[in-house]
């Protein structure tokens, strides 16, 4: 008794197929990453990668307090303290990229947290904060 051969094996041509559809489709989900085909920022950038996106065009956001920003801030950036961002949301761009800033980098990674889970596709941290940022000599203003 003999087997037929064509209900034994799943054909060679239909591996091929399979293995071009998996890689396409994970091709297709590492691309988008569920951000609407935008591409995700990186979880953490340089103070030097945060100023360029600044002068690109992207908001920079301080989630420190009052008095650590009248101490010196980085001068276009927006203040929205970060016990009051998830209320304050509504003054946050999505169409645009966000650095999230602190005085040392702990804050900022929980704000760029916030903002990535209430569904902003392009949102970083900066790594060091405002320490690392005027260490690079990078500018700095006082005042409200």
């Amino acid at each position: 008794m003999t087997k037929n051969k064509s209900t034994s094996k799943f054909p060679v041509w239909g591996w091929i197929i399979l293995a071009v559809v998996l890689v396409a489709g994970a091709s297709f989900f590492l691309t988008n990453n569920n951000t609407g085909g935008v591409q995700a920022l990186a979880k953490e950038v340089t103070p030097e990668q945060a100023s360029q996106f600044q002068t690109d065009g992207a908001l920079l956001l301080d989630v420190r307090e009052s008095d650590e920003w009248s101490a010196g801030h980085i001068p276009g950036a927006t203040l929205i303290p970060l016990g009051d961002l998830p209320s304050r949301l509504n003054e946050v761009p999505k169409d645009k990229k966000i650095v999230v800033v602190c005085r040392s980098g702990n804050r900022s990674a929980s704000g760029r947290d916030i903002l990535l889970n209430a569904g902003y596709p392009q949102v970083t941290s900066m790594g060091g904060g405002m320490k690392l940022w005027t260490t690079a000599g990078l500018p700095v203003v006082t005042g409200p």
